[in-house]
């Protein structure tokens, strides 16, 4: 149940310890790694069952063959057991070791085959042969196991007992929704994918940041309203847009949540536009940030983020990670584990993600109530009696810089983009002059 208060973003970020957070995360990506989840099915919605400890979620199941634009609903899979055994008994391959080992998707399947032909559905990567590959065949009907390709070579000739016990049926595609109503119908989006099974990064990483986010937000006042996603790749925003168009128009700030985990340094695709209210926003976040960064201009290519972008919607959505997928080898592997993600990387995109969301939040226009010659700050207490040092924020020069560009026209990221000043200490600007009475908030501005 939701607990209104007067908290904002700005006040959580002061008060949030970062190290508690992390581990919150950390334990959530422990319950969250081992099930098997896939773009449908019930290891969907054990995840979902899970993530609803931190998000009151509302579960959304729609019907196989519901048609969402040019796509279709498919048919839902479940997978019980899968394992491919030698003459002696022996699971060479075994779904219990690993939910890896299966093929996503993959159909059932009782038989027994020679080595050579049992090839032709083994999956592994010679150039980093103790891995597994994560493999799926979502749209064509297939079976299939994945392994270390050093396992595979350990293989006898030998007739081998193939097993899987999976159903592919008429069912329901599933996600999870909150929305959470804020002062304006605007809405910020995120929106994280949660069908990929034992892979950290790629997504468990993202559902436990998101997760969290969204038990924090949940606590605070908005300005916005705010609506999470947990969907399935690529369907699952398909027919999210498809069953919301009317609602996606509410859609003004949003982003794509995936690979927060991982070492590398914060990389950001912009949104289709490459200058919405969000580009901006997050290169402020990465350019203050201190540390290392990237970004990209946007591609019909990667996560979601292609579908919310898409020419007939062309919302103002990017997409803030760290390596892209793809671009680092254990992407898709059992090497991408609990060895490659790390509390403090999480937590370094969980500060950043706040940051985010406090400037969308605050980044307001203002008027300038005595815009004639620079006002007397002295007298409001906002000088020392000897000039330099302010009383009330860090840098006197971002009290200048926003009384100077609170014309109507520019508004705090603006005044902080122009002066090179971290947009907080612009903001701790502005409250210092909206208590003196020397701002007010602008209602028809930028």
């Amino acid at each position: 149940m939701r607990t209104d208060t007067s908290m904002q973003i700005y006040d959580l970020k002061k008060t949030i310890d970062l190290n508690i957070a992390s581990q919150e995360m950390f334990e959530l990506m422990h319950k969250l790694y081992p099930i098997c989840r896939s773009i449908t099915g019930n290891g969907f919605r054990d995840t979902l069952k899970i993530i609803r400890e931190y998000v009151p979620l509302k579960v959304h199941e729609i019907p196989t063959g519901t048609k969402v634009f040019d796509w279709t609903v498919p048919k839902e899979w479940n997978i019980n057991d899968a394992y491919v055994k030698n003459s002696k008994g022996e699971r060479v391959i075994d779904f219990r070791k690993s939910n890896l080992h299966i093929m996503g998707y993959s159909v059932p399947v009782q038989d027994r085959m020679p080595l050579s032909e049992l090839k032709k559905h083994l999956h592994t990567l010679p150039d980093h042969p103790d891995w597994i590959p994560y493999r799926t065949s979502y749209y064509r009907d297939d079976w299939g196991f994945c392994l270390s390709h050093n396992e595979m070579h350990k293989f006898e000739e030998d007739t081998y007992e193939v097993f899987i016990d999976s159903s592919l049926e008429d069912g329901h595609l599933t996600y999870g929704e909150y929305f959470i109503k804020g002062e304006s119908e605007q809405e910020i989006l995120l929106s994280c994918h949660a069908c990929h099974p034992s892979l950290c990064n790629d997504n468990v990483a993202g559902m436990a940041l998101t997760s969290l986010l969204g038990k924090y937000l949940n606590q605070l006042t908005l300005r916005y309203s705010c609506r999470i996603l947990f969907i399935p790749g690529t369907i699952g925003s398909i027919t999210w847009l498809s069953l919301n168009e009317a609602t996606a128009r509410n859609i003004k700030h949003g982003l794509v949540v995936t690979c927060v985990g991982d070492p590398g340094m914060s990389t950001y695709k912009r949104s289709r536009t490459g200058y919405a209210e969000i580009d901006s926003v997050v290169e402020h976040v990465l350019e203050h940030s201190g540390s290392p960064y990237r970004v990209v201009d946007f591609s019909p290519y990667g996560y979601d983020e292609r579908q919310y972008c898409s020419p007939g919607f062309n919302l103002p959505v990017g997409c803030l990670q760290r390596t892209p997928h793809g671009e680092y080898p254990e992407y898709h592997t059992s090497a991408d584990n609990f060895d490659f993600v790390r509390p403090e990387y999480l937590a370094d995109s969980f500060s950043k993600y706040l940051s985010v969301l406090n400037i969308l939040e605050n980044n307001k226009v203002y008027l300038n109530t005595n815009p004639k010659c620079e006002p007397q700050l002295g007298k409001r207490g906002l000088y020392t009696t000897t000039g330099g040092k302010s009383h009330t924020v860090a840098d006197q020069m971002a009290l200048l810089w926003t009384l100077n560009l609170s014309d109507g026209q520019h508004n705090l990221l603006d005044v902080a983009e122009k002066s090179g000043i971290w947009f907080d200490d612009i903001y701790e600007a502005s409250r210092a002059l909206l208590r003196t009475g020397l701002l007010e908030e602008s209602l028809c501005g930028k």
